[in-house]
């Protein structure tokens, strides 16, 4: 089973602004509540997340990579692990007032449970992302 999930943020901000945070996997990384530590070497991001299965409590790591970056509108990383595959896109829209932005998160399970685990948390996620990215930007949550 796969877990999509859809969402979009209006922000009154210069795209660019949106763009900085966006684009970096170290930003991107914080804000993602189940990843405890993360290194960044460029465009790619080592995760390592915390996993609360049934029967199965444990960190796995998480080797992501930005594989297609169209600057300053487009993003996309792909994150592997023994666990889950993960696919992040973002993609920046400018508005008369400051941009959308469309994300899509997709998360491929390879364990029991890894769907379920990530189905329950995906909405907070990008609800997570938000915040980070409207705190980047000293906009009202």
């Amino acid at each position: 089973m796969t877990v999509r999930v859809q969402r979009t943020f209006e922000f009154e901000a210069l795209p660019d602004r949106v763009w900085a945070f966006i684009s970096d996997p170290g930003k991107r990384a914080e804000s993602i509540s189940v990843v405890r530590d993360y290194e960044v070497d460029g465009t790619e991001a080592t995760w390592e997340i915390d996993l609360d299965l049934p029967m199965i409590d444990r960190t796995a790591t998480v080797e992501t990579d930005d594989i297609d970056v169209d600057a300053p509108t487009y993003v996309k990383f792909v994150g592997r692990s023994s666990v889950m595959r993960v696919t992040g896109e973002h993609r920046i829209e400018e508005t008369e007032a400051g941009c959308y932005l469309h994300n899509e998160f997709v998360v491929d399970g390879r364990l029991p449970g890894v769907e379920r685990f990530f189905k329950s948390r995906l909405d907070d996620e990008l609800d997570n992302l938000e915040a980070a990215l409207r705190r980047d930007l000293e906009l009202p949550a």
